[in-house]
């Protein structure tokens, strides 16, 4: 079989990401709260000029290896990685410092937009329509070697729904 180069298909763009994780301590006196905090940043070279955009991918590099296989990398890319590398744990989950705020300050030199924050919510779109449609996707053999004590059971990985079809259902022929 050959062998696809998956960057035919997909863009590798150059990324960084800093993630932190940590217990938060509210209250005092007899009663202790405390929640789990979370925080991450994210930095991704975006260039604006296309030359700048039709680098080659990057070559697999040997571990702790600060040699750039392509010659000199872009300026603002090393500045940006720079910065991301001096953001501390606690700055991520500080409640009192908003992403915004933290940004603003860090980047200042290059400047920093900021877009509408968009509210995130724990939905799973799965439904028995497009648990159907995806095993309609399987070749038929396979659906047949899916049936378990006279049915076809799906749980949903993201949220735990069950969905059971029958093997007529399931399009077992």
């Amino acid at each position: 079989m050959p062998r696809t180069n998956i960057s035919l298909r997909s863009e590798q763009i150059p990324t960084r990401v800093r993630l932190a994780v940590g217990e938060e301590w509210r209250g005092g006196g007899a009663v202790q709260n405390t929640r789990w905090r979370a925080g991450g940043m994210l930095l991704q070279f975006l260039p604006k000029a296309p030359e700048r955009a039709r680098q080659a991918d990057l070559h697999p590099a040997t571990p702790g290896s600060t040699a750039h296989p392509y010659g000199r990398e872009d300026d603002a890319w090393i500045e940006g990685q720079s910065l991301i590398s001096t953001v501390e744990d606690v700055e991520l989950i500080d409640p009192d410092l908003s992403g915004e705020r933290y940004c603003t300050g860090c980047f200042t030199k290059r400047g920093v937009r900021v877009f509408t924050p968009l509210p995130l919510r724990a939905q799973c779109s799965c439904s028995r329509d497009a648990v159907s449609a995806m095993l309609n996707s399987f070749a038929p053999k396979d659906r047949a070697e899916m049936v378990k004590d006279g049915k076809v059971v799906v749980t949903c990985e993201f949220c735990s729904s069950v969905y059971e079809f029958t093997p007529a259902e399931a399009g077992v022929e």
